[in-house]
């Protein structure tokens, strides 16, 4: 499954709304997802979603859209 991940580069500052940026992670689960970014990045995540059907196909359309792939 493919997971929308909306974050902060830094846990330190303040959140804004026009400093969040957006990550995209295959995974099994979310919680494989927020291990992930607990360990790997500095990143402050403010939300995780699945995405699936019309929403994955509409994310799939932004040219930025790279998924990260998770090893087992």
């Amino acid at each position: 499954m493919i997971f929308k991940v909306t974050y902060q580069n830094s846990r330190q500052e303040v959140p804004r709304r026009e400093s969040t940026h957006t990550m995209y992670i295959q995974a099994e689960t979310k919680r494989e997802v927020r291990a992930y970014l607990e360990e790997e990045t500095p990143y402050l995540v403010e939300f995780i979603q699945p995405l699936e059907g019309a929403h994955l196909e509409y994310e799939q359309q932004n040219p930025d859209f790279k998924v990260v792939e998770l090893s087992n």
